[in-house]
């Protein structure tokens, strides 16, 4: 099987590359895994996330956002505290505070996945020259989705980490044109074809 550059650092990127990396995602628990995992990657590599990724499960009960957005004082600390976990309590009370308004989100638009989809009118986005390579870290369209989310109290979700989320749930397919997986969820899923957008910072 081929595969996007990227995925050929090791192993445990090509497992992602291959199994979930630009996977349309229609399940809001494993949507709100997606969007943590890029709230805890801000500053840090991507690798070290799916190195400790077992590890982040385990702390915030495999991103069950229910049990997260219930969790108090005590959490935070256990959280801390646990073998190998990132000591950022900045990061932990995001996440913890991402759940209790990602349950807001889903009240009002049923699921966070249609809330998120609508912005593609449930479409994966084929973004003109990004199977060439030509993919930008952050754009029009995650600019405006932060945004809006940052005013529905959600936070370490700028511009470049939403444009890596949307990459990872499935919403842009930003997969090398060679690739068998651009060509497979091409042909599995809904998807408009759009002109590039401006990026943002």
């Amino acid at each position: 099987m081929g595969h996007c550059d990227w995925a050929l650092a090791n192993e445990q990127y090509r497992a992602y590359h291959d199994g979930e990396w630009g996977v349309p995602v229609h399940d809001d628990r494993v949507m709100f895994e997606h969007l943590s995992l890029e709230c805890l990657q801000c500053g840090l590599s991507w690798g070290l996330m799916l190195k400790k990724r077992e590890i982040f499960r385990q702390c915030f009960d495999r991103f069950d956002y229910d049990k997260i957005a219930a969790y108090g004082e005590e959490d935070v600390n256990r959280i801390l505290n646990t073998e190998g976990m990132l000591k950022s309590e900045r990061k932990v009370r995001a996440i913890i505070g991402n759940a209790r308004h990602y349950r807001e989100i889903r009240k009002e638009f049923g699921s966070f996945c249609d809330y998120l989809w609508a912005w593609t009118e449930g479409k994966t986005v084929l973004y003109a020259g990004h199977a060439e390579g030509k993919i930008p870290v952050s754009n029009g369209l995650s600019a405006s989705i932060s945004r809006d989310l940052k005013k529905r109290g959600l936070s370490f979700i700028g511009p470049v980490t939403i444009y890596a989320h949307l990459q990872a749930c499935g919403i842009i397919n930003d997969h090398a044109a060679d690739c068998p997986c651009y060509r497979k969820i091409n042909e599995t899923y809904p998807t408009v074809k759009m002109e590039p957008e401006e990026e943002v910072g």
